[in-house]
């Protein structure tokens, strides 16, 4: 695993495992799963309703809690400062966990501002290892930045091979922000894992399209998230920093970008 600092000296995987629609017992098995595969990083959300077992999987691993990184996210319910301080009280109850090592405000939300004066109370409080957003555009990033005191430490944003968003990445490199991309396999808006130049080059390493569409993230500085609740794709996605890609096949990978949301944000 190869991990990022982030602008407060916390080191975060650069592969993580997302969890969105991932629930009940079987979700929980798979999470178990690919702790023991290697992943260190779980992302989960309010919004996912499944901070329950994200919490239950990792205590049933063989893992300490300090060895496993964990993501959650604020959502509506929790838009005011008041809200969002107990809301940052009940992911700490649903996940069994006295810290949260990345704690965001999942969307732009007019009081995300107001949201995230709880979250640098958390931080303060050790509550939180560090404190970021999720799916803030260039614009919104701008006029949060002006105004939130302390810089997000993420902006978690859709990020893949037909949009990866590269002017954004280097509007929050340049501002101490780490970019992570969700749908990184575009959840099934495109068919990634038939690409053909994703399937060319991936002959050329050994790797599958999707190994491919990780990698290119991952060379161009941007954290992932990838779900999948599958064992031998669970491995396949870990299995990214055994090869690195020509100058010449990034390019041509660079000309897939369609420069438009698939999921009609930003």
């Amino acid at each position: 695993m190869e991990y990022i600092t982030l602008n407060n000296g916390v080191r975060m995987p650069m592969v993580g495992l997302g969890t969105w629609n991932v629930r009940g017992e079987q979700g929980k098995r798979c999470i178990v799963e690919a702790l023991s595969l290697g992943y260190r990083l779980i992302d989960t959300a309010q919004m996912y309703d499944n901070e329950d077992i994200v919490g239950a999987a990792v205590r049933q691993s063989s893992l300490s809690r300090q060895e496993v990184f964990i993501t959650t996210k604020l959502y509506r319910p929790s838009a005011s400062y008041e809200k969002a301080k107990a809301g940052i009280e009940q992911s700490l109850r649903a996940l069994g966990t006295d810290y949260i090592d990345l704690l965001l405000i999942h969307e732009p939300y007019a009081n995300a501002l107001e949201m995230y004066e709880a979250l640098k109370e958390a931080y303060k409080a050790g509550k939180a290892r560090a404190i970021g957003i999720s799916n803030f555009g260039a614009k919104e990033y701008a006029a949060f930045l002006r105004g939130c005191g302390v810089v997000p430490a993420v902006n978690q944003v859709e990020s893949h091979v037909y949009y990866p968003q590269l002017a954004l990445k280097e509007q929050l490199r340049q501002t101490g922000t780490q970019m992570q991309s969700w749908a990184s396999f575009t959840e099934g808006r495109k068919n990634i894992f038939a690409e053909p130049v994703l399937n060319q080059i991936g002959t050329k390493y050994g790797k599958t399209s999707a190994q491919v569409a990780l990698r290119y993230l991952i060379q161009n500085g941007i954290a992932v998230i990838p779900k999948s609740v599958h064992r031998e794709r669970m491995a396949q996605n870990l299995a990214v920093f055994d090869f690195t890609m020509q100058p010449e096949d990034m390019e041509e990978i660079g000309r897939l970008n369609g420069d438009r949301s698939l999921f009609g944000w930003y």
